[in-house]
C-alpha cells in the first residue's frame, strides 16, 4: 500500500484539486483507495459525499489527529489532503505515515516565496534524505510553455526534488468536483487536455522514478 500526502502550508494553491483526482484516478483503475481529509472545514470529504454512488468508490479516511495510526489493512492506496497552514503536530504525521508527497505549487513568485521554507523543510527530512519518502512539485494553474514554469522549475531544481508536471488553468476541474466527479469519471474527449498533463504524475505515484 502506498500512502500519498498532498501538501502545502499556503493555501488556494490546488490541494483538494490534486487530493480528489488522484483517489478518483485510482477508483477508476479497480483499486481500493481511500482518502483522508486533516483540514478542519473537511472540503474532500465534503466532494465525497456529493460523489454519485454508481461510480467506482472512494472510502473515506477518518485521520485522528490524537491517536494516528496506518490506513485499513488491504488498501492499496491512500490519498491524504491536508490542510492550509500545515505545521506542527499535523505535519509530523503526515509525514510519518507518508510514503510519497506531492507538494502543489503556482508558478509565481509570491506563492514560491510563500512555500520555500517548507519545500526546504522536506528536503532535509530524514525519512527524504534516505529515500524512505519521495517529495514531488506539482506546477498548478500553468503553462508549461512559459516563462513562469521556467521559473518554478529552476527554482524547484535547486531543492533538487523533481517537477512532476504541470496542470493547465481549466474550469473543468471546478465543474467536475460540484458533482463530485473527478477527470476519469466522464468522456475522455471532454478532458483529452488534462488527462494528458496527468500522465507523468500518474507514473510516478505508481513508482516510476522510484529509488532503490
Amino acid at each position: 500500500m502506498t500512502v500519498i500526502v498532498v501538501a502545502n502550508p499556503k493555501g488556494g494553491v490546488g490541494k483538494s484539486t490534486l487530493s480528489t483526482n488522484l483517489a478518483g484516478y485510482f477508483a477508476s483503475q479497480g483499486e481500493w483507495i481511500a482518502l483522508a481529509d486533516m483540514d478542519k472545514q473537511q472540503s474532500s470529504h465534503a466532494w465525497l459525499s456529493l460523489r454519485p454512488p454508481a461510480l467506482p468508490p472512494i472510502e473515506t479516511w477518518e485521520v485522528d489527529l490524537e491517536n494516528p495510526a496506518k490506513p485499513p489493512r488491504g488498501l492499496e492506496h491512500a490519498v491524504i489532503d491536508t490542510p492550509a497552514g500545515l505545521h506542527g503536530n499535523r505535519l509530523n504525521i503526515a509525514l510519518d505515515l507518508a510514503d510519497k508527497v506531492i507538494v502543489p505549487l503556482q508558478p509565481s513568485m509570491f506563492d514560491i516565496l510563500a512555500t520555500q521554507e517548507f519545500l526546504e523543510r522536506l528536503a532535509k527530512e530524514k525519512a527524504v534524505r534516505k529515500g524512505a519518502i519521495e517529495i514531488g512539485v506539482v506546477g498548478m494553474r500553468v503553462d508549461a510553455r512559459t516563462r513562469s514554469a521556467e521559473q518554478l522549475h529552476r527554482f524547484v531544481e535547486g531543492l533538487k526534488l523533481p517537477v512532476l508536471g504541470y496542470l493547465r488553468d481549466t474550469q473543468n476541474y471546478v465543474q467536475l468536483a460540484a458533482h463530485g466527479l473527478t477527470l476519469w469519471d466522464v468522456a475522455k474527449s471532454r478532458v483529452e487536455k488534462d488527462l494528458e498533463q496527468w500522465q507523468p504524475i500518474i507514473q510516478w505515484t505508481n513508482g516510476a522514478g522510484k529509488k532503490a
